[in-house]
């Protein structure tokens, strides 16, 4: 398993995902959803699922915190459940059909789900064990190491620990009872801390 393995969709929708995230995204947290969707690849092969929509993958994980940044903020959403909403209007200019686009919103939401069975939602069961690993370290082992070094080599994790922990602070003091404050509240800043990731590249 190695980075070059990996390409992007080449569509449409994937461009403008990229180019979204690209221009409203910070350094940190735009090298943090492009690892998510490489780890969500690599556990896709460690897993043997097969079948995957990789490119409903793809713009899920590319856009799956767009909805903590400002420009895309709901004051009463969560912020998974507004970057859904994105997904989908970013999705329905792209052309794709309404129950696909639904899937974009629901595969970002269940990122944030203690648990995803890949039966149910296959894609949404990658984003959440990527996003579970790049933000709390969860089964650092499952993928080889020189995988992980190498992403986090080609996308360095920045200021990362400091800057989500920051937001989806915000975002549980400003939303209780959303995912958000689950996070919060299950330690999500030493989480950050002692993620086996900080010490690669």
């Amino acid at each position: 398993m190695c980075l070059a393995d990996i390409t992007a969709p080449d569509t449409a929708a994937s461009r403008a995902a990229l180019e979204l995230a690209t221009e409203y995204h910070t350094p940190s947290l735009l090298n943090h959803v492009l690892r998510s969707w490489l780890w969500a690849e690599g556990f896709a092969t460690v897993e043997g699922l097969h079948g995957i929509d990789r490119e409903l993958l793809y713009v899920s994980a590319v856009l799956h915190d767009i909805g903590i940044v400002p420009a895309f903020d709901n004051h009463t959403l969560a912020y998974e459940d507004a970057g859904g909403h994105v997904a989908k209007a970013l999705t329905a200019g792209a052309g794709w059909r309404p129950e696909r686009r639904t899937r974009a919103h629901e595969v970002i939401v269940r990122h944030n789900w203690p648990e995803v069975d890949p039966a149910f939602d296959p894609e949404g069961h990658l984003l959440e064990v990527a996003t579970a690993l790049d933000i709390s370290g969860v089964r650092p082992d499952a993928l080889p190491q020189e995988f992980l070094r190498e992403v986090v080599t080609a996308f360095p994790r920045l200021g990362l620990a400091a800057e989500f922990t920051a937001c989806v602070t915000d975002q549980a003091e400003r939303k209780p009872g959303t995912a958000a404050q689950r996070i919060v509240e299950r330690g999500v800043a030493e989480k950050m801390r002692r993620n086996p990731l900080e010490s690669l590249g």
